[in-house]
């Protein structure tokens, strides 16, 4: 399959341009049904052909959301028919991204991967590397990178309003005492499974993105919760190139939540409060062509920009929070599997990320600091 052109050529078909793209995605849990399908669907040039899910109940929802969508019990029986879809979306678990990718980019398809990518740097750099040389798109779904706060943050930071940025703190804490269980809150290091590569994937990318590479990090890391095998409640210290300072926290045992963003610059702060309600509205069943308002939040929730003064005590001054977009992401996919180009989240930044998080690992469970090396 080739990707370059304003066509996509599988075998001996040769599809017009204006064709959407067909999407095969792969899992259909909490991921693929909440956020990969819908956003799939609502973007233009891209169409829900085939979810691959083996459970009953999934595959019932799948056909109930999105008639005439095929089903298909396991990534093997896409590779048989790899001529009839554009473009491969793995939702599944963490342990799975690897071997589905691979197998995905052999068989000529273009391919989107859950964060994290994989389970260490090696096996990211060894998956771009496969996807270079066969000259297809590899990107990985870093949604985080368009919430209504984080471009807001991105904005004031090009506008030069908070000069310097100096430390950045960026909390992603719930407050969930109870364990689920299930493979996110295994113990076993081959699901890959615990809030520092959850949760600990956004942070991290997040930062990599607003103040570049890092040198040293710093991190602590535990198991709080009764019963709990993986890390709930982790902090990461990072030390970026240019001098700004990261303090990242993800955490599932938070009793008061912080600011979603405190982040301090040489002429003023600016700390923000809540999350992005976009992933809120998509699990209540609310899809951005039908939503007018889609991303945006209410002027109560804004953020404030000020110096000397506490937010808390109404100091400072509102920052309108831009409209987060989610649906900018496969978008900007589209556009590069037509044309051949970047796609929006590169394998080689994901790698980057995990770089960070291998560090993190490690200086939690020696309590030293580590050096990253690029």
């Amino acid at each position: 399959m080739t990707t370059t052109g304003t066509g996509t050529t599988n075998g001996t078909e040769t599809r017009a341009p204006h064709d959407p793209l067909r999407v095969g995605l792969v899992g259909y849990g909490l991921a693929g049904s909440v956020f990969h399908a819908p956003l799939i669907a609502a973007t233009e040039g891209l169409t829900l052909d085939t979810v691959v899910t083996s459970n009953p109940e999934r595959q019932e929802q799948a056909r109930a959301e999105f008639p005439g969508v095929r089903l298909a019990a396991s990534p093997d029986e896409l590779w048989a028919r790899a001529d009839e879809l554009d473009l491969i979306v793995i939702a599944s678990p963490n342990k799975t991204h690897v071997p589905i990718a691979t197998a995905a980019l052999k068989a000529g398809l273009p391919v989107v991967v859950d964060k994290p990518v994989a389970g260490t740097p090696a096996e990211a750099r060894e998956l771009a590397a496969l996807a270079e040389d066969r000259g297809l798109l590899l990107s990985v779904f870093q949604n985080r990178r368009w919430d209504n706060d984080f471009l807001t943050l991105q904005q004031l930071i090009a506008s030069g309003e908070l000069g310097d940025v100096q430390r950045f703190e960026s909390r992603f804490e719930r407050w969930r005492p109870q364990i689920k269980g299930g493979w996110r809150e295994s113990g076993d290091p081959a699901e890959i499974g615990g809030l520092l590569y959850d949760l600990g994937s956004h942070v991290v990318d997040q930062a990599l993105v607003l103040f570049g590479p890092a040198v040293r990090v710093y991190a602590e890391s535990d198991a709080r919760r009764p019963g709990a095998e993986a890390d709930d409640d982790t902090f990461i210290a990072i030390t970026h190139a240019n001098g700004v300072r990261s303090h990242l926290y993800v955490s599932a045992t938070t009793a008061q939540l912080g600011p979603r963003f405190r982040v301090l610059g040489s002429r003023a702060g600016y700390v923000k409060y809540g999350l992005d309600p976009q992933e809120g509205a998509l699990r209540e069943g609310k899809r951005p062509a039908a939503d007018g308002n889609w991303g945006e939040e209410p002027e109560a929730a804004w953020g404030r920009i000020g110096a000397g003064e506490s937010p808390a005590t109404g100091g400072g001054s509102p920052v309108p929070t831009l409209p987060g977009d989610y649906p900018a992401y496969y978008a900007a996919v589209a556009a590069a599997v037509r044309a051949g180009t970047a796609p929006p989240v590169t394998a080689a930044q994901a790698a980057a990320a995990l770089d960070v998080l291998e560090a993190a690992r490690r200086s939690a469970r020696e309590g030293v600091t580590v050096e990253v090396r690029s």
